[in-house]
């Protein structure tokens, strides 16, 4: 198959659609596929020993999230003409806005099928923009739109799917996980380890979208409860400076370390495994990629009831479930921090059960990608009559 994979996001920037949309490409290459990743421009160095085409055109870094680029594609010339020059059995879009609507521009002038992943809960970016109700409603409905015009739609867990229905979308759905990168026992763990203190651990945007005010409000009360700790909140956002001063407010700066961006993946393997508990109370994801990520090294997680990421946690087993505040948090940390052989039995349960390989994943996507095909082309045929059939 010849395949494009099409997304807003990707490496190096290590976010959860752009780590996905890596090992799409690069799992797909190696089984032997013609793969092509569609995105914004990143690095313009050398790209060898990617077994995948990157086909990229210029962008300009979002003035809220400078780790990120925008663009338009089709206004940019070479772009254009590389893209012209790719033919395509199957486009996947994973996003609806500007690498959707290329992927859907593709589409339909190759006369190929679209899929289209639904991977984040987009009212909720358009509100923290916006602060509009009707606007937000507004953007719901244009993605709707878009997932409409795709020939079959992703989304990735069953709690998902339960959001973009609640967005109107009233189509069939499919439940393609996201799978896990094997682990090996990362390089950088002693790096990352804190002189014994029990580290908790938060990877993802530094936006309050993701509910990171309640981690500083539990761990607040965790150092007036006299435990000693570490917090590490990895990654990159617009409310990095907000949630410092937060911090501080609740006196625990000494405590909280902000990484920044980090795009070495041995490095958050290293946090990962030094972590005693990863903290993951969001809200606005809808799978909880790095719920899994953790898993993978041995540590369990802190998630919140009902939350798209709690879907793989059975709250004693595999990991912790809290409610939605901050003393809740600050419960479920305290739970597995004052029983160290239930937070390792915890992190074994999660190592087995959690993850989900990418192999597992590609197979079960080489498949459905061949039957959407095949469909797609059926469907044409019946379509478009044989011309031989009037004597042509």
């Amino acid at each position: 198959m010849r395949i494009g994979q099409f997304s807003d996001t990707f490496m190096p920037i290590v976010d959860g659609v752009g780590r996905v949309v890596y090992n799409y490409a690069n799992m797909l290459a190696r089984a032997g596929h013609e793969c092509y990743v569609v995105a914004p421009m990143h690095d313009t160095g050398f790209r060898g020993r990617l077994p995948f085409e990157i086909v990229d055109y210029s962008g300009m870094p979002l003035v809220t999230s400078p780790q990120y680029k925008v663009g338009i594609p089709i206004l940019d010339r070479h772009y254009h003409d590389r893209i012209s020059s790719v033919s395509l059995d199957i486009v996947h879009a994973h996003s609806p806005f500007i690498a959707g609507q290329e992927a859907l521009r593709i589409a339909r002038q190759q006369n190929i099928p679209i899929v289209g992943t639904f991977h984040s809960k987009y009212y909720d970016d358009f509100y923290s923009t916006t602060r509009s109700e009707v606007i937000s409603s507004l953007g719901v409905k244009y993605v709707v739109d878009f997932y409409e015009r795709c020939d079959e739609v992703w989304t990735v867990s069953n709690a998902s799917a339960e959001v973009l229905e609640d967005y109107g979308y009233h189509g069939s759905i499919t439940v393609m996980p996201n799978g896990t990168e094997t682990k090996t026992e990362p390089e950088n763990v002693t790096a990352a380890c804190t002189d014994g203190k029990p580290l908790l651990l938060y990877v993802g945007q530094i936006h309050r979208k993701k509910n990171i005010g309640r981690i500083l409000e539990a761990c607040a009360l965790l150092k007036r409860s006299g435990y000693d700790f570490s917090l590490v909140l990895a990654g990159q956002g617009p409310d990095s400076d907000g949630l410092k001063n937060e911090a501080a407010l609740l006196g625990i700066s000494e405590r909280v370390t902000f990484t920044g961006h980090i795009s070495d993946m041995s490095i958050l393997d290293g946090l990962y495994k030094a972590a005693s508990l990863f903290l993951f109370p969001s809200l606005y994801d809808t799978a909880g990629l790095v719920v899994r990520e953790a898993a993978a090294m041995g540590t369990p997680s802190v998630a919140v009831r009902g939350s798209c990421a709690a879907e793989v946690i059975a709250d004693g087993v595999n990991g912790l479930l809290c409610h939605d505040d901050g003393e809740s948090l600050f419960e479920a940390i305290k739970r597995g921090l004052d029983a160290p052989e239930f937070l390792a039995v915890l992190g074994e349960n999660a190592r087995k059960t959690i993850p989900l390989g990418w192999d597992k994943v590609i197979e079960k996507v080489q498949l459905r990608y061949l039957e959407i095909i095949s469909h797609f082309d059926s469907a044409n045929a019946i379509a478009m009559p044989d011309d031989s059939k009037f004597g042509n």
